[in-house]
Parts: structure tokens; C-alpha cells; sequence
């Protein structure tokens, strides 16, 4: 099968979601005006190690945001984010956090998360993911099409919850990842390769 993305395809599901997989999950907190929010956001990596850097991608609109969603606005308003990554054990509290609730409703209350305070920015995070990374907002790159941005936010602080730190080395119990459609995995098995 071929097709060209402007032309559309024949396929109940756009396949493009699922071709760039396994995804991590960036669970975004942030802190605005209006009070705290939570979402996650699958378009999401780490794009440089020194300076520490992440990217994500808002890629939808909602009615009572104008031209883009809670997470957005908030960053806009506050300058600063926090990622929390995601274990299995958080999988039904990161999706029911995808909810589209109404502008100031705090997803963390919706889904019964405990928040635990950054140590740099003024912004929440998950007490219970196996990892969070605090950030400042760089710049906010408008994308291809209507109410799609690119998040790009320098890493100022990084909490690992102490279970998840074996050895010296960041080893969750399992990471959870997006595949595309209504799909996910779970990474339990890994490998070690020296490069040559």
C-alpha cells in the first residue's frame, strides 16, 4: 500500500499514529491562572542530553482554550512544565486524564493522583511516577496545520522516585509506551549493546 497524508487513505484509522512507535508518554503538569493540570501527550522525546532538552507536541484545540488546549495555554501563561513519565501501574490514571474536562478542572483530583510539589518551578508533579523532569519553557515553535505546536522546554531539575534507581542506573519497573490508535506496551525487557 502507498498514500500521500494530504490525499488521505482508505483505512478506518490513520496509520501514521502507529508507523512511529513505540512512543513514550510525556504526562505534562503544569500550574496557570486558572489552577493545576494534567494531560498526556504520546508526540513527546528528549532531543539533546547536554544541555538536557525535551520536545512535545499539542496537537488539537479545545472550545474554551481558542487555539489550543489547557497544557498550552498554562505554559504560556507560566513559562514552565514539569514531564512525569509513566510506569503500567499509572495507565488507567494517565488515561483517564486525557479526559477533555473543562479550562481550570484539575486532572489530578479527577483521577485521584497525588501531587507532590517541584523543586524549581512553580508547578506540580505526579508523586508516584518513577520519574519527572521540571522545565523551562525555550520557545514554542508553531507547526504545520491549524492548533499544532512544538513545546520545546530546557530540563532544570530531575526527581527519580528512589525504587526506580538500581545501581546507580534509572531502572523503572516498566515503561509505558503508545503505539498508536488505542494501543500501548509495556517495556519490561531490555538489552545491553557497546557500541563499536
Amino acid at each position: 500500500m502507498f498514500y500521500r497524508p494530504d490525499k488521505g487513505h482508505d483505512l478506518p484509522h490513520d496509520p501514521f499514529h502507529a508507523i512511529v512507535a513505540p512512543r513514550p508518554i510525556g504526562w505534562i503538569s503544569t500550574r496557570g491562572q486558572m489552577g493545576d493540570n494534567l494531560a498526556p501527550y504520546s508526540f513527546f522525546t528528549a532531543v539533546s542530553a547536554s544541555p538536557a532538552q525535551v520536545v512535545f507536541a499539542s496537537t488539537a484545540t479545545k472550545p474554551d482554550r481558542g487555539d489550543t488546549k489547557d497544557t498550552l495555554t498554562q505554559i504560556r501563561e507560566s513559562g514552565v512544565f514539569c514531564v512525569n513519565l509513566v510506569s503500567s501501574d499509572l495507565a488507567a490514571q494517565m488515561n483517564a486524564t486525557s479526559a477533555m474536562l473543562a479550562a481550570g478542572a484539575d486532572e489530578f483530583l479527577a483521577a485521584g493522583l497525588e501531587k507532590a510539589a517541584c523543586e524549581v518551578i512553580d508547578c506540580p508533579r505526579v508523586a508516584a511516577a518513577p520519574a519527572a523532569l521540571e522545565c523551562r519553557l525555550v520557545q514554542i515553535v508553531p507547526l504545520l496545520g491549524q492548533s499544532n505546536f512544538l513545546v520545546h522546554g530546557a530540563v532544570v531539575g530531575v526527581h527519580i522516585r528512589p525504587d526506580c534507581l538500581i545501581e546507580g542506573r534509572y531502572s523503572p519497573p516498566d515503561r509505558l509506551s503508545r503505539l498508536g490508535y488505542m494501543d500501548y506496551a509495556t517495556v519490561t525487557e531490555t538489552f545491553e549493546m557497546a557500541r563499536p
